[in-house]
């Protein structure tokens, strides 16, 4: 395919630099005869004005002009006749111009083509045709009867020499247009070939890509974003085998302590105490709960989330999430508060499902903020338009490598101090159910000083 562009744009380089010489010769060529032809007017006009005009000083009328011009133009030789002029009318050859003269009033007195002695010229004709002025005076009109002359045997041959010399021209026109469509055709389709092979490499499984940016135009910036991509899948495919491992063990754990209860009370080894079934139901729960959780988020990757969207006050929805955290909070001795602004628009939102959003950031800022520290969940309005949620907590706060990584999917910041009832999805869950709504989630934190979740979300 590379190659076929490549052989297309040399034979487009080519095409353009033949075009381009063919016009300009066929131009130059045009205007060259042109203006001979022009050239050999002017001189017999002007030589036959200036016979004329000496005519008419001479004798102060017309009278016998005639006669005199017959007799000038027998003796004339090709040597000393002037260019142009036609037998009778100053020279010889069968394509010489002819002129007639006209008196002041019309009539004619040298007769030529159609033009007879006596007859008399249209005004619009005379308009047309060359004055013969005596001491500033109209005293004639001069008249082309016949057409242009063609170009006699010097000027043909200044054209053929002029004709070889854009010959000569455009062979080399053409040739460097060749070379330099061999040079650019594979300067331009070089990134292209790069990605072909690049893509290929992918269809094979080697998702870890990268072309080298040449320039910084359109195919730079293809270049650029096919990097840009091949990062983004390799990141995704091994995201999604690390999430696939996570979730097994994640379902292995819960599935071996249900296993090993229920095969030891079918050998009797154990009997089925509530205490032990306790134990089970805990881990049934555990199962259903990462089983919605992974169902919420395949939802939200194919845009079916549903969401009940109604007329939510903000400071009811942050009281309602608090109202199921605070047990929890007084046990561990840490205070729960609430600050809203005074006059909050309300917001369009799921209630339940954003509930569910606080209530995941509530849980992880208890999980990490130690006994007599403090959560506060704030609102207020930001800009036109929109609400701004935070969930802040001075507990121990999150790492800067691990910040940027909270909300994937499966993420522990500490493997150490994660949970058997963690499934690493609540905060990956709160990002898809807030972008649902049309808003943003971020995270501040600073180690040892506490973290602040923000959601901003349309009034």
């Amino acid at each position: 395919m590379s190659r076929s562009i490549t052989l297309r744009l040399i034979l487009a380089f080519l095409l353009v630099g033949i075009t381009v010489v063919a016009l300009a010769s066929g131009i130059t060529y045009w205007q060259t005869v042109r203006e001979f032809r022009q050239f050999t007017y002017d001189a017999a006009r002007d030589r036959f004005v200036a016979d004329v005009t000496f005519y008419y000083q001479t004798h102060g009328s017309w009278d016998g002009v005639l006669t005199y011009y017959e007799q000038r133009s027998a003796v004339r030789t090709p040597f000393n006749s002037g260019p142009g002029l036609p037998p009778g009318n100053g020279g010889p050859g069968p394509q010489r111009l002819s002129f007639a003269l006209a008196d002041p009033e019309g009539r004619v007195v040298i007769p030529a083509g159609d033009m007879a002695v006596g007859s008399t010229v249209a005004r619009t004709a005379l308009e047309q045709g060359t004055a013969v002025t005596v001491n500033n005076q109209l005293v004639g009109t001069v008249l082309l009867a016949g057409s242009m002359p063609a170009l006699g045997g010097l000027e043909q041959r200044y054209l053929n020499s002029t004709n070889l010399a854009l010959l000569y021209a455009a062979l080399g026109a053409s040739a460097v247009a060749l070379a330099l469509g061999i040079v650019l055709a594979r300067a331009l389709t070089r990134p292209i070939r790069a990605l072909t092979v690049a893509i290929r490499a992918m269809a094979h499984g080697e998702l870890k890509q990268n072309v080298q940016v040449r320039s910084k135009d359109e195919i730079g910036e293809l270049a650029a974003a096919f990097n840009q991509m091949s990062a983004d899948l390799d990141r995704l495919l091994k995201a999604r085998r690390q999430m696939t491992a996570d979730i097994a063990h994640d379902l292995r754990n819960p599935l071996t302590v249900i296993g090993g209860y229920v095969e030891s009370m079918q050998d009797g080894v154990l009997k089925p105490t509530p205490e032990r079934l306790d134990a089970i139901q805990a881990e049934v729960q555990h199962l259903q709960k990462l089983v919605e959780d992974l169902r919420t988020l395949s939802q939200a990757d194919a845009g079916e989330l549903i969401l009940n969207r109604e007329t939510v006050p903000v400071a009811g929805l942050l009281e309602r999430a608090a109202q199921s955290y605070r047990p929890l909070a007084e046990k561990q001795g840490v205070t729960l508060l609430i600050e809203a602004e005074d006059g909050l628009p309300d917001i369009q939102a799921d209630p339940e499902r954003m509930v569910r959003v606080l209530g995941n950031l509530l849980s992880n800022a208890l999980r990490y903020t130690p006994a007599e520290g403090r959560i506060t969940l704030r609102a207020r309005a930001t800009k036109p338009g929109c609400v701004m949620l935070s969930v802040v907590d001075n507990g121990l706060g999150i790492p800067a490598e691990a910040l940027p990584y909270i909300f994937d999917r499966l993420y522990r910041g500490d493997p150490a101090r994660s949970r058997s009832d963690e499934s690493g999805l609540g905060l990956a869950i709160a990002r898809s159910i807030v972008e649902a709504h049309g808003g943003s989630i971020a995270a501040e934190s600073t180690p040892g000083a506490g973290t602040t979740i923000t959601i901003r979300l349309p009034a």
